[in-house]
């Protein structure tokens, strides 16, 4: 407890630190109020929008600013749908090949069509929005119309830029990842509330049961910490080179290889496909009892139809992404361009094959792992967990909070260090006397 305490009296006596944290807490909270604030014209006492089927991934992810008709009704959705439209086409397009391939400034001329692309995947998504997820009935009579539908679709594009504006800014001035933190807190808001009813649908004699739960669900974080950090390490050693009278190189280095490569990607992209069995067997639903069939099993998500496609299709998309992020064929070439190699290997195709072959026999067990954790809030239903709380034992949100909450706390880390070595500058040796004399030197 006293090593506790001490950390974060070290945190906030950093004053740079100090500072991007409260920035960090400053953001976040402009972000949850905009969440809050219903669109003009909306009668927010009485609405209550759509929080099933896709609708509600996405309510889960904005923290209930979906189902609010807030004016961050979308949030930064368009802008990861953008992005994921653009690094889709760094692969498949030479422009935006030759675009990544230039340094910053490349990535500044990426990020701009992002931006742009966002605005309109906004305009479109909002119109959609306003169609399916606001009644004429929850409107007061003098917004109705054109006007509304107008009004609306610049304001939620207005909100989007705005969350957007807010991600880069946390990420420049504060302490994280500004886009996942904005994801993370809209998932992490739910959290009390659901554990609060789980434990409130709990009487007396069902006490024991929460408190498993409880367990179990820490046992499952522990599970989604480990495969989110663990590495396989290729050894590299690269060769020794003599240039004047010095000799650089001869070291050796590792190439880490995550395990679980794809991150959340796999998951999302595997949840959005499956809407689209439901959705078809509704179109032919009349007259068929083969479609009513199949669209009362994939409506329910506890189904083991259900869940056997959805690992499946995680399992292929986990391989489909990890071979779009990770290329062994440029791999090989720069380590080959910097005179390193992998013991054993020959430069060149070989060091490719070894490193594709690498990923394969790692990225299943992801891939695997993954896909038992998507199932899990499923299980977990199927158990008598409340639908609210089974979400926090896997899927997407738990994925996102895990990933968001380690990457923040390395950087904390980070800092913390950085703490450490100035102390050791002005404490040790080296000192400024020392430094006048080398200078004087």
């Amino acid at each position: 407890m006293n090593k506790l305490i001490k950390t974060f009296r070290d945190i906030f006596s950093i004053e740079d630190l100090r500072e991007r944290i409260l920035n960090t807490l400053l953001f976040l909270a402009i972000y949850r109020l905009g969440s809050y604030i219903v669109l003009p014209g909306v009668d927010g006492a009485r609405f209550q929008g759509s929080s099933e089927g896709i609708f509600g991934l996405l309510d889960t992810l904005l923290g209930g600013a979906f189902s609010n008709a807030s004016i961050f009704g979308l949030s930064i959705m368009p802008y990861i749908s953008a992005s994921i439209v653009l690094q889709l086409l760094t692969v498949a397009v030479p422009y935006f090949q030759k675009l990544q391939k230039e340094g910053e400034s490349g990535r500044k001329k990426i990020n701009q069509y992002t931006r742009v692309l966002t605005i309109g995947i906004c305009l479109a998504q909002s119109a959609a929005y306003i169609a399916s997820n606001i009644p004429a009935e929850y409107i007061y009579p003098e917004f109705q119309g054109t006007l509304f539908n107008v009004s609306s679709m610049i304001i939620l594009t207005a909100g989007t830029v705005f969350c957007m504006w807010m991600g880069e800014k946390i990420t420049d001035r504060g302490i994280g990842n500004g886009i996942s933190l904005l994801i993370m807190v809209g998932i992490i808001s739910r959290f009390p509330g659901a554990i609060i009813k789980e434990a409130m649908a709990r009487d007396i004699n069902g006490a024991l049961i929460f408190i498993l739960e409880l367990f179990i669900l820490f046992f499952v974080v522990m599970g989604v910490v480990i495969i989110t950090q663990a590495v396989r390490q290729i050894p590299i050693q690269y060769a020794k080179q003599i240039i004047g009278n010095k000799v650089y190189g001869g070291q050796r280095q590792y190439l880490p290889i995550k395990v679980n490569s794809a991150g959340v990607m796999p998951i999302i992209f595997a949840q959005s496909l499956m809407f689209i069995p439901a959705f078809l067997a509704g179109l032919f639903r009349e007259g068929s009892d083969m479609a009513n069939a199949i669209g009362v099993t994939f409506s329910d998500f506890t189904s083991w139809q259900y869940n056997v496609v959805f690992g499946v299709l995680i399992i292929v998309f986990t391989f489909f992404y990890t071979a779009i992020a990770i290329n062994p064929n440029q791999i090989a070439d720069d380590m080959k361009r910097n005179n390193g190699f992998i013991p054993g290997v020959k430069p060149g195709p070989q060091t490719s094959d070894y490193i594709a072959m690498v990923i394969d026999r790692i990225t299943l067990p992801g891939a695997v792992f993954l896909s038992l954790i998507a199932i899990m809030p499923s299980l977990a239903t199927r158990f008598g967990v409340s639908r609210d709380f089974a979400q926090f034992f896997g899927g997407t949100s738990l994925l996102i909070m895990v990933g968001v909450i380690l990457d923040t706390l390395q950087q904390v880390e980070s800092y913390l260090l950085m703490k450490h070595y100035e102390g050791l500058m002005k404490t040790g040796k080296f000192n400024e006397s020392t430094e006048e004399k080398v200078a004087i030197a």
